[in-house]
């Protein structure tokens, strides 16, 4: 595998790479990375990225404490059979003089939206220029952020970007936690509670299948996560594009939720139909 920790590094490698396809993270690899870099390698080379993204960080977020294991992100893209890795630094992202952001709305709009103001100003803006950097095909995210993924691909639809966004199923420990790098804040004792996020979601999406009360329910979900110890940010659903909170169900919806853990923050999310 190719190292490319600077933009002249990086644009001497891209040329043995054609068709090659993305996969952005912020390191601190997972199973669910993992799964992004195999999806991608079925159609063809493979470029990774690791950069802790600073706009996309609120003040009083985790910027600092963020988890960073590049030893071990490295040999895992490796054993993945990533091609190229590329590593830059915050200058070469944003370099001085710097003065141009994405602003996205519609499906930024809301829920994480509300709650991380400029969160998906900074996603939308590092994206794009992974995208003029590294010139890919294709990029691939996972559903695990939801949200994330359809303000990705409303943002490359309206801008005309030439290139096709790929979603990944989420990938989940055996008891159902979907997996995220900030799973290693979690104490032993929280880590034993965080599954019952996913199971609450998936209860409440099998019941509104059923034809349960959609207020009724999410009511009812929301004071068992309580319940269990969880601080509720919001449990929803929605249409699957513009995340529009559904008074009821007609139709193809997503259930999206997120809920704290002490100081930890897990999101989840499931279909419903």
């Amino acid at each position: 595998m190719l190292i490319a920790r600077t933009v002249p590094e990086l644009a001497a490698a891209l040329p043995g790479l054609p068709g090659r396809g993305l996969v952005p993270t912020m390191g601190a690899l997972h199973e669910g990375h993992l799964d992004l870099v195999q999806a991608a390698r079925a159609t063809g080379p493979v470029v990774a990225s690791i950069f802790v993204n600073p706009l996309q960080f609120g003040p009083g977020e985790d910027l600092n404490r963020y988890p960073r294991d590049e030893a071990g992100d490295l040999a895992a893209l490796a054993a993945a059979g990533c091609a190229l890795a590329f590593l830059p630094t915050v200058a070469d992202i944003y370099p001085p003089g710097d003065a141009t952001t994405v602003e996205v709305a519609g499906p930024a709009l809301g829920w994480e939206g509300e709650r991380r103001p400029g969160h998906f100003r900074g996603v939308a803006t590092v994206v794009t220029r992974l995208f003029g950097l590294t010139q890919p095909r294709a990029a691939w995210f996972g559903e695990k952020d939801w949200q994330q993924l359809q303000v990705i691909r409303r943002m490359v639809a309206d801008l005309r970007l030439p290139v096709t966004i790929h979603a990944v199923p989420t990938r989940r420990a055996p008891d159902g936690l979907a997996l995220s790098s900030r799973n290693r804040y979690l104490s032993a004792a929280q880590r034993q509670i965080a599954p019952a996020l996913a199971q609450t979601c998936l209860r409440t999406a099998a019941a509104l299948r059923g034809g349960a009360d959609l207020p009724e329910v999410l009511a009812q979900a929301r004071a068992a996560l309580c319940a269990q110890g969880f601080e509720v940010d919001y449990l929803a659903a929605v249409t699957p594009e513009g995340l529009i909170a559904l008074p009821a169900l007609d139709g193809p919806a997503r259930l999206i939720a997120a809920a704290r853990l002490g100081a930890v923050r897990l999101l989840d999310n499931v279909a419903i139909q």
